[in-house]
């Protein structure tokens, strides 16, 4: 029982890579960044064929948050267990550019301190 527990961790691990790899290729039009790199992502989970995708935005009333949307769906929907994605969007914690991964803050410039 231990190995199929192992079995069932090892393939939501993936999973969970696998999404993540597939929003690395959702890239923000106004900034050239994905959205995992600039700390917009705050967690996933996968109910039923439901990918749920917590995340922010770098401003509230963001004028391309439908497109953004739009792109991570068409991005997650790709993988074969996911048959529909929602997007939760919240603002807590608030984004600020510490989020972002250090390969973003050395693209975009951003030097922290």
């Amino acid at each position: 029982m231990a190995e199929n527990a192992s079995t069932a961790m090892g393939t939501a691990a993936s999973l969970q890579d696998r999404m993540i790899e597939a929003l690395q290729s959702v890239i923000d039009p106004e900034l050239g960044i994905d959205l995992v790199n600039l700390g917009l992502i705050y967690g996933m989970s996968l109910t039923d064929g439901v990918a749920t995708v917590t995340m922010t935005l770098t401003t509230v009333g963001c004028p391309i948050s439908q497109v953004l949307e739009n792109m991570i769906g068409t991005a997650l929907e790709k993988l074969p267990e996911i048959d529909e994605v929602k997007i939760d969007i919240v603002w807590e914690p608030v984004w600020s550019p510490s989020k972002m991964s250090r390969y973003a803050r050395v693209a975009l410039g951003y030097h922290m301190g």
